[in-house]
């Protein structure tokens, strides 16, 4: 990879982290409302897969957990924050919040709130793509907290024997809100979940962004080929809590600082600077451009914009009254 992929991977990375900063600012500020759920301390998983994909052309559909995956997928980050701040500009025009975060434009199907929504979704962009015989595939983010939902596994048996052009991409970190895994699952090793599928799976280090890239690479390259789908498992870490009323008093501060040590943009960034491709003071400079992008243009746009109308209530309800920024891409696919 050539050094300004590897400093342009470094700086998204630092962003996502500081944009979910300042996420959890302005939701204490009471900017924000209804629920929050940060990605901090998983920023590899989401750079890296979908460095590895085909932006705006795959299709991609995650959890709540997703404004990352979002951003990284093409949607513009200024969209993605006016949502959060619930406005008229926002990527779902201020009517779905952190949860709902959708933009067909860049064939980010969204982010759904129902645990297990997203798997038969997956399936169903996936058939659609092979029924349209194009090279598309479809990834679908997940945690490990969802995979005991029967979704998931009728999810698996289906797109296995209909040989569906589908990635699943399980975001191991070990929690189901509070739970830890070990509490509530009999196998722990996601991956291993879906031998009984006949289903090509791996499981690695979500932590390091290069491990994370050739993982998938080698698993989108056998999706798109033809062969069938693939799970592919990351083991990571979130850094907060399940969502803003969470105070982590389940883990323990030592788990917390062993896995602060494994930090992804700690990681790459030593990388980088032991390649001699950055330096200290390269990226502090990136943190402060980051900063000042996040705050004299993101958080300004969002402030700045206008509420949702009353009178709007019903607007985007019915498809005779659909988003006109999404009729033309969605009557292009």
């Amino acid at each position: 990879m050539k050094a300004d992929d590897q400093k342009r991977l470094l700086r998204e990375m630092i962003f996502f982290r500081r944009f979910e900063d300042r996420c959890f600012e302005a939701y204490m500020e009471r900017k924000m409302g209804g629920f929050l759920h940060l990605y901090s301390g998983q920023e590899a998983v989401a750079t890296g897969v979908l460095e590895m994909a085909k932006t705006g052309h795959d299709y991609v559909i995650t959890g709540y957990r997703d404004h990352v995956h979002a951003i990284k997928s093409g949607a513009p980050a200024r969209e993605v924050m006016a949502e959060l701040y619930g406005k008229e500009t926002g990527s779902s025009r201020g009517r779905g919040g952190s949860m709902h975060i959708f933009d067909p434009t860049v064939n980010f199907m969204g982010g759904y709130a129902l645990v297990g929504q997203p798997f038969p979704l997956a399936a169903g962009l996936a058939m659609g793509a092979k029924l349209k015989a194009t090279d598309q595939i479809a990834i679908c983010f997940l945690g490990d907290g969802a995979n005991n939902q029967g979704t998931f596994h009728e999810t698996m048996n289906m797109a296995s024997v209909w040989k569906l052009p589908v990635l699943f991409v399980c975001e191991n970190n070990m929690y189901a809100i509070g739970t830890r895994i070990e509490r509530s699952t009999a196998v722990t090793d996601q991956y291993k979940r879906v031998c009984g599928y006949d289903m090509k799976a791996s499981q690695h280090d979500g932590q390091d962004i290069d491990t994370v890239m050739e993982a998938a690479k080698t698993a989108i390259d056998f999706v798109r080929s033809g062969k069938g789908p693939y799970f592919i498992e990351f083991m990571t870490y979130r850094y907060r809590g399940h969502s803003m009323s969470d105070s982590k008093g389940y883990r323990s501060k030592e788990e917390e600082k062993q896995w602060e040590k494994r930090d992804p943009i700690t990681i790459y960034a030593a990388k980088l600077k032991k390649a001699k491709v950055i330096t200290d003071a390269d990226i502090k400079a990136m943190e402060k451009e980051i900063d000042d992008e996040i705050e004299n243009d993101i958080i300004k746009f969002a402030e700045e914009s206008p509420e949702p109308r009353v009178e709007d209530l019903y607007k985007y309800v019915l498809d005779d009254n659909p988003d006109p920024r999404w009729i033309g891409p969605l009557q292009n696919k």
